[in-house]
């Protein structure tokens, strides 16, 4: 490792993050590059090329990979700036993209210019294993629902449609229905879909105790007041989040998980356009079916319900659509408000409020 000219200026670092090796780039005052190499991705490389380093700023992207990278740095005594994928399209748009560019200009503007890099903070490790339980939850989900639609599709070729059922049920009822000639094929598969609605229940029961530990219990009751909001989508709004106080405004939660609207007003035009998709997207689709099922037939009346209905009601070709993000847009924001606050939620709180309001003077 070159070593600086002045004991007191301190080095800054870019690490380009791959798969098995990270590349790196060594800035001190200047914006000439004092090294430039690459290192294993492994704890013990990282040690060995970085332990003995005195103290320096190492910048590098999030990614899936990050967070324990940015852990391990941390415990050799360095300072980490971990930036946002999403804010650097001066590295992106670079028409000479390489992993030693990458570095450099992760080093460049930490040093010079941090902000523009907008920093985030990694998760707990704790936070992050609950994460992984709703991830693999998931995971499992979307594997039983493609098996029951091979196995329908199967069954379909041999001109038998199976009766409709919920996915749990779906294994015991389509057994009795199959064609003669699928029956060796098809029973293994039931089998196994048996076998993954058990290992659901069993993540579900863990996601249970999750919600009534000590850590989340107050939290996850409180969001949990909201019908449609069950046990699965309140841990994952409270472990994506993790901090509430991150926000200054219970509003800017809508924007965090993507179901802001987006703008591209540019002189008179101002087109009406979709939302950003930016954050989790399988936080925002949780907060999309909690949507569903409020403006749905089973949807218990409530001032959540009433602003989606009122909105779908405007007609249109999207109208539906548009009131189902909006409600899943309010819904985060009004999850993130009970959270902070720790209030009692009353569902019908506005439609209380209107009939208890005056009647205005005949006339006025």
């Amino acid at each position: 490792m070159a070593k600086s000219s002045s004991k007191s200026v301190r080095l800054t670092i870019g690490l380009d993050l791959g798969n098995d090796v990270a590349h790196f780039c060594v800035l001190g005052e200047s914006d000439t590059a004092l090294e430039e190499g690459r290192v294993p991705l492994t704890r013990q490389a990282l040690f060995k090329r970085f332990g003995k380093q005195s103290p320096a700023l190492f910048a590098l992207e999030a990614g899936t990979q990050s967070a324990w990278v940015d852990l391990h740095l941390r415990s050799l005594g360095h300072e980490v700036l971990v930036a946002q994928p999403r804010k650097l399209r001066m590295i992106y748009e670079n028409p000479k993209k390489c992993d030693r560019i990458d570095a450099y200009q992760l080093a460049y503007f930490a040093r010079s210019a941090p902000k523009a890099l907008c920093p985030i903070e990694h998760r707990s490790p704790e936070t992050q294993a609950e994460l992984s339980l709703l991830n693999a939850r998931d995971a499992v989900v979307g594997a039983r629902t493609k098996l029951v639609n091979v196995v329908r599709g199967m069954a379909k070729v041999f001109g038998t449609r199976l009766s409709k059922s919920s996915t749990r049920s779906f294994a015991k009822k389509a057994g009795p229905q199959l064609p003669e000639a699928l029956e060796g094929v098809i029973e293994p598969m039931l089998h196994l879909l048996s076998t993954i609605s058990e290992t659901i229940d069993r993540y579900d029961e863990e996601i249970e105790k999750r919600c009534a530990s000590k850590k989340h219990r107050d939290s996850t009751a409180a969001v949990r007041q909201i019908s449609g909001v069950g046990p699965v989508t309140s841990l994952h709004f409270i472990s994506r989040i993790e901090n509430p106080r991150r926000f200054k405004r219970s509003r800017e939660v809508g924007a965090y998980v993507g179901l802001a609207p987006r703008r591209d007003q540019s002189g008179g035009r101002d087109p009406e356009l979709g939302i950003t998709k930016a954050g989790d997207p399988r936080l925002r689709r949780l907060l999309i079916q909690a949507a569903h099922y409020i403006l749905g037939p089973h949807g218990p009346e409530s001032d959540l319900r009433d602003f989606g209905l009122r909105l779908a009601s405007r007609g249109g070709k999207s109208a539906k659509k548009k009131a189902i993000v909006a409600t899943a847009r309010k819904l985060a924001v009004l999850m993130h408000r009970l959270w902070i606050t720790g209030e009692k939620y009353e569902p019908l709180r506005r439609r209380k409020q209107a009939a208890a309001a005056p009647a205005a003077p005949a006339g006025v």
